[in-house]
């Protein structure tokens, strides 16, 4: 049985908006500047999951601080822009706001710049926390953004806190800090486990998710 969570944490990049072509021209406009190849939009999905600090190092080298400064100023440019809400995400957040649950985010992307684009929506009121990378002492998947998010509540991260997010690193964030793994997204999966890393729900869009929140007390 299904027992309703007190804490719903989402990520937000491709979780609950679409961002994923700002992503993808940010990128290349800074792997030009860089005079690295630059990647087709499968690469790109397939590879953008840490946070900068984390993947850029790998990247770039000493130079990524510079590939940084690239990607960050360009991204800040055009994201207000191109961003739009994943559809029914909005009925998803507007719906959890209203019930008991703690609710939040928690995500890779720059703490700032995350903070921008929930206000730009006019989201804010909807969330209890919002945690971006930077934020704390490390980013996804080590636990230290979900205990952050989490401190306001007075709870610990455990099966009644869902993690629900659409890459393996947030898998690994919800495995890693003991939140109920919930994936996101039309992918494939096998056994219970998606590129290797487990998760106990899996809803593909946002219309699944409502479905799945019905079934633990949390949507009418």
């Amino acid at each position: 049985m299904n027992l309703t969570p007190k804490a719903i944490l989402f990520d937000w990049d491709n979780t609950l908006v679409d961002t994923w072509p700002t992503i993808h021209e940010a990128l290349n406009h800074t792997l030009r500047f860089m005079q690295h190849p630059e990647w087709d939009l499968a690469k790109t999905k397939a590879n953008v999951k840490k946070s900068m600090r984390d993947a850029f190092p790998l990247m770039f080298g000493d130079k990524w601080e510079d590939a940084a400064k690239q990607y960050q100023d360009y991204y800040r440019s055009i994201h207000l822009t191109h961003l739009h809400p994943l559809p029914r995400a909005l009925d998803v957040v507007s719906m959890l706001s209203d019930s008991d649950a703690f609710v939040g985010v928690v995500s890779n992307k720059r703490g700032e710049t995350l903070r921008t684009e929930i206000s730009n929506l006019g989201w804010d009121h909807y969330f209890d926390a919002i945690v971006g990378a930077d934020d704390a002492h490390a980013d996804k998947p080590h636990c230290a953004p979900v205990e952050l998010a989490l401190k306001e509540s007075g709870m610990k991260a455990g099966a009644h806190v869902w993690f629900i997010g659409d890459t393996i690193v947030d898998l690994e964030c919800a495995n890693s800090s003991g939140c109920l793994p919930v994936l996101y997204g039309d992918v494939e999966t096998e056994d219970g486990a998606y590129l290797g890393h487990a998760f106990t729900h899996h809803v593909r869009d946002h219309q699944a998710l409502m479905e799945l929140l019905k079934t633990v007390g949390l949507a009418k």
